[in-house]
């Protein structure tokens, strides 16, 4: 029998911190799409759309897209625009009733004016229209801070597993497989979450968090096991549910799914200081790039301006710790400066210009960097790759490529984090043959650059992002767990 299942993406990660306002314009730059038509090019948040699309189809179901909005991470989203997104996403969705399901794409730590956890209020607007007993699924970032109205009204969640997330299309994948069984009537999806009690940065691709998910995910599939995802939470999101939880999805077992999201929550909790990265301070990271003398570049990851948790992407500590050492061969991308870029496209390639690069959203950037620079390269709307896997392009606008004594800098209108290698190569430079390359990205860039770099360092510079919780001004967040306690389970 032909089923109807309805989809569609609203999101972006908030920091509660930052200044600069998520609004409809942020939004158009960054993701904007109704009714499918990003067509074959679709954003990384709109993969598990076009996926659920082609299972569906595959089956002979029908399917009803409606909007695919997303925002790149900045402050809290404007009221009326969460508001407009929402209420558009519901009108589409009584068109289409009756449906058999709901697939919903959404980060999890969407923060709006006067909407402190965004997808526990959307979900409960799309449960009053379906009912009690339609399935509806959930992908979300694993960034993810979960509320008690998103248990309460999804059937499913599934969370990236990866970070960097390179396996977005993979999990809609396994959301579609857990749905697919609720929609046909073969299984009976049940949830349990587990508090962590804990903040922090888990890297999927180190030890022990590698073991971890891997451990996860063989355990899917087997005895009853539906699904199971690690909520990371999102630190830098200042409200009451901002925390990290171990879901747990059991076929028709509420006492299994509880047992097995507390025993790995408590597995997942007792690693919590070997899962931490090797964040070093700038000073630090500054003499090793002076005794560094490996053929490979030296990949330096300035993870407190990373756009993709709300920096600005404009601060100028590294760069002008650069400059300060004289360290020659070097490239950094990408600093947001849409007046630097015109500038640059004024004069030209090949020309030079004095120029005040950076250090414009306040003290969190640093002073401006007066500077003589020339423009090596120009570019127009350009589009990058989402790091290591492929599906999922961005665009990061006009750019440019300029050179300042010695250090090659990556200038663009769009923010975005360097995720790819191509917010070089498209510039004409290639990263692999630079003595240091900073990217100011948290995680995300490692699929990319990981294979070219000699080594890759963490470099907790200040910033938006610093890696410091104690230097938070938390007002609503429960500070009663680690670290600012030491073991909030006892």
């Amino acid at each position: 029998m032909s089923k109807k299942i309805f989809t569609a993406c609203l999101g972006t990660e908030t920091n509660t911190f930052a200044s600069i306002p998520t609004g409809l314009q942020l939004f158009e730059e960054t993701c904007l799409y109704r009714k499918g038509s990003y067509g074959k090019d679709f954003p990384m948040f709109g993969a598990p759309l076009a996926v659920w699309r082609q299972r569906s189809e595959a089956k002979g179901w029908t399917v009803v897209e409606s909007l695919c909005a997303f925002a790149m991470p900045a402050g809290k989203t404007v009221k009326k625009v969460y508001e407009a997104f929402r209420d558009e996403i519901v009108a589409d969705l009584k068109a289409a009733m009756p449906v058999d399901a709901v697939f919903l794409s959404c980060h999890g730590a969407m923060v709006a004016e006067g909407y402190d956890d965004c997808e526990s209020d959307l979900l409960a607007h799309v449960r009053k229209v379906v009912g009690p007993n339609v399935p509806v699924g959930v992908e979300l970032d694993l960034h993810c801070n979960i509320g008690e109205g998103t248990m309460r009204d999804a059937t499913a969640l599934v969370l990236f597993k990866e970070y960097p997330h390179v396996d977005v299309s993979e999990r809609a994948e396994d959301l579609f497989n857990v749905m697919e069984g609720a929609i046909e009537g073969r299984t009976r999806p049940v949830m349990a979450t587990f508090d962590c009690r804990m903040i922090g940065v888990f890297h999927t691709t180190r030890q022990p968090m590698r073991g971890f998910v891997d451990k996860l995910q063989a355990m899917e599939g087997k005895d009853g096991v539906l699904s199971l995802s690690v909520a990371h939470g999102f630190p830098w999101s200042d409200i009451k549910e901002m925390s990290s939880r171990i879901i747990a999805i059991t076929d028709g077992d509420k006492a299994k799914a509880e047992t097995l999201a507390k025993e790995l929550g408590l597995e997942f909790f007792g690693m919590r200081d070997k899962t931490q990265p090797p964040y070093v301070t700038l000073d630090v990271a500054m003499a090793r790039v002076s005794s560094h003398n490996l053929p490979k570049p030296m990949v330096l990851a300035d993870v407190s301006d990373n756009a993709g948790g709300g920096a600005a992407s404009d601060s100028t500590f590294i760069l002008q710790a650069l400059l300060d050492r004289k360290v020659k061969d070097a490239a950094i991308a990408m600093f947001w400066d849409p007046g630097a870029v015109k500038l640059a496209f004024e004069v030209g390639e090949g020309a030079e210009l004095d120029i005040r690069l950076g250090g414009k959203l306040g003290p969190q950037s640093g002073p401006p960097i007066d500077a003589r620079a020339k423009v090596l390269a120009l570019g127009r709307e350009i589009t990058v790759h989402f790091g290591g896997n492929r599906k999922g392009v961005g665009n990061i606008g006009d750019a440019a490529a300029l050179q300042i004594d010695g250090v090659t800098v990556i200038v663009n209108t769009k923010r975005s984090q360097c995720h790819s290698l191509e917010c070089f190569t498209k510039l004409g430079v290639d990263p692999s043959t630079k003595k240091v390359v900073v990217v100011k990205s948290m995680q995300h860039f490692h699929a990319a650059y990981a294979p070219i770099a000699s080594e890759v360092v963490y470099v907790a510079a200040p910033g938006a992002l610093m890696p410091d919780w104690s230097l938070l001004p938390y007002t609503k967040a429960d500070k009663t767990q680690w670290p600012f306690v030491a073991n909030p389970h006892q």
